[in-house]
């Protein structure tokens, strides 16, 4: 496979781990980075992470430019792409896909892949960074018909050398599929995160916090401002899933209403049939 020259638009967790797994299988001639946030080009060259930071001009040199950044500012840093050549591929990271598909430039529509790798973490910033964190993991690549067999080529080979599992899909499907399996779940981790702190005080909390609330509150230590972008660009989705979701709480409810244990028990045990699956 040939070995390509890689700006990575975004230092922290992702684009960070992203340059990580490029060194680890020796895939890339170079890898260099792209931040307005001074402290992470500091850092990120001070970890390793790229061999160097870039002008925009620079960065529109490379074979390859992975756009790591949150989801309204890939929209928004689009068009200072426009000028690359025809033999640049561009593979965004972002975590919803149809309004970034919408808002792609026709100049570059087809030198670019909207992915979104199905992994991650609650930790920010080039610190973040950590070996495996593609590895075994899905990659969801979107829209790609209107991509040149070029810029395809390459994406699915970077993505299979560094083991990761490649699934095909347009941009509305994945918007809702991402909604309830990583939307929703961050969306109901800040509701709890708030619930438990209008009601209790720090100290209880720390004395008496265990491992359950501690797991399904871990990601409301996400990015607030990722999140907001997140949440803004699926709005729709998150809506109709949050309606949902009520549904299922309201159910709970009522059962607890009516003491009716057995029907609690049986609706737990469906539940538990969630990890047959995963």
């Amino acid at each position: 496979m040939e070995k390509l020259n890689f700006g990575i638009v975004g230092l922290g967790l992702m684009g960070g781990s992203f340059a990580k797994a490029l060194k680890k299988y020796d895939l890339a001639k170079s890898v260099v980075g792209y931040d307005h946030n001074e402290k992470h080009q500091e850092q990120a060259l001070e970890l390793g992470l790229v061999e160097k930071i870039v002008t925009l001009q620079e960065l529109k040199q490379c074979d390859m430019i992975i756009l790591s950044i949150p989801v309204d500012a890939i929209i928004a840093f689009l068009p200072q792409l426009e000028t690359v050549t025809q033999n640049t591929t561009i593979i965004d990271f972002g975590s919803t896909k149809k309004l970034i598909v919408d808002n792609i430039p026709a100049k570059i529509r087809p030198n670019y892949i909207p992915a979104h790798p199905m992994t991650g973490t609650e930790k920010f910033g080039p610190k973040a960074a950590v070996n495996g964190l593609y590895e075994g993991k899905t990659i969801v690549l979107c829209d790609i018909d209107n991509c040149d067999e070029l810029h395809k080529k390459r994406t699915i080979d970077i993505f299979n050398a560094i083991a990761m599992r490649i699934v095909f899909m347009d941009s509305a499907t994945h918007d809702i599929h991402a909604c309830y399996m990583s939307h929703l779940p961050h969306a109901i981790s800040f509701t709890l995160a708030n619930t438990v702190m209008s009601h209790e005080d720090p100290p209880n909390i720390i004395s008496l916090a265990a491992g359950g609330f501690k797991d399904m509150s871990r990601i409301a230590k996400s990015s607030p401002n990722m999140w907001t972008d997140i949440f803004r660009q699926n709005r729709e989705n998150l809506l109709d899933s949050i309606v949902v979701y009520e549904k299922h709480m309201a159910q709970m409810k009522q059962m607890l209403e009516d003491e009716d244990y057995e029907a609690i028990k049986l609706w737990m045990e469906k539940a538990n049939t969630l990890h047959d699956i995963l």
